[in-house]
């Protein structure tokens, strides 16, 4: 017997994903400073893990699968910090192009 999500869990998925998206909203209009950037990356990855876990159906998946997944997270990861690093570590000449 093949195991699924059912569609009640997809509604409830899509209204948290939607109050999410409010929440993201509204803080963008809120003056909390350094704050709006956090808030905006929490949400982010709240609704990343979400779509994730239920529309690309990690939960239910295989091991081999979560692993796919985990493996593809990692390398970017990776490739977000070599890219963040070489950026911090370039001096700054202050002439465009040099």
């Amino acid at each position: 017997m093949e195991r699924k999500i059912s569609p009640s869990t997809y509604l409830l998925v899509y209204f948290g994903l939607m109050l999410l998206l409010a929440l993201t909203a509204t803080a963008a209009w809120l003056p909390l400073g350094p704050g709006n950037t956090i808030i905006a990356y929490l949400v982010a990855v709240a609704k990343a893990l979400l779509v994730l876990i239920y529309f690309m159906e990690l939960r239910i998946s295989s091991n081999l699968t979560r692993l796919a997944a985990l493996g593809s997270l990692v390398w970017l990861i990776l490739l977000f910090s070599l890219s963040l690093s070489d950026f911090l570590t370039r001096g700054h000449t202050g002439v465009p192009g040099k």
